[in-house]
């Protein structure tokens, strides 16, 4: 399929395991797969469509294997540890919330997990950061596992060259990247999901340029 291309961003609406073989080596991937949760909203009126292939950690592996340039960072949960390529480093995201989960037996978790693997040519675009980011979780208006631009804008300014997402969702990491002024390539294979992202990042796009053509003014 062609892609559909707004500004610095490349969108392809189709599987990744299929178009990635057609992009070659790319720079940084910055993504959020599916991971084994199985997980389906049932917190508003009218519910998101279930994740695919979020009964199995497969594309997690997968995603936590793609050969890059500079860096992966991929999401998962604490229990995903066992099943994936030992990472130099685990970004945790602290939200201003905590999850349900078992009341009795559990502590409740305000935190996510991003497991951080360099790439042959990586190096820090800045300083050295940290390994915590602390940014409020969004309503999950646009997708049922959506994280905020804040964040994703945090680990796409510590990543070089283009940033690829093959499950790109609702477009977040998009939206990050094209703010920020840096190329993406994005891919998904929910129609609806892909159509969000194009607007989404077709907003942010028109934003920029306005800012741009502010600053010139």
């Amino acid at each position: 399929m062609n892609p559909v291309i707004i500004g610095n961003a490349t969108l392809y609406l189709g599987d990744c395991r299929d178009i990635l073989p057609t992009l070659g080596k790319v720079d940084a991937v910055v993504t959020d797969p599916p991971f084994g949760m199985n997980f389906r909203s049932n917190h508003r009126i009218e519910k998101h469509i279930a994740i695919a292939n979020d009964d199995t950690e497969e594309l997690l592996i997968w995603a936590c294997s793609l050969p890059v340039n500079h860096s992966r960072y991929v999401f998962c949960r604490w229990d995903n540890f066992a099943s994936v390529p030992k990472p130099r480093s685990v970004v945790t995201w602290i939200k201003n919330n905590h999850s349900m989960g078992d009341l009795e037996h559990e502590h409740g978790r305000q935190t996510e997990l991003c497991l951080f693997y360099a790439g042959e040519g990586h190096f820090w675009p800045r300083a050295r950061p940290n390994d915590v980011i602390r940014a409020p979780r969004t309503g999950n208006e646009f997708h049922p596992t959506e994280k905020p631009v804040q964040l994703m804008r945090a680990i796409v300014e510590w990543t070089s060259g283009v940033v690829l997402d093959p499950f790109m969702g609702s477009g977040t990491t998009g939206v990050a990247a094209v703010q920020m002024g840096r190329k993406f390539i994005g891919i998904e294979r929910e129609p609806k999901y892909f159509d969000i992202a194009c607007k989404r990042i077709e907003q942010a796009q028109r934003q920029g340029d306005l800012f741009i053509e502010g600053a010139a003014a």
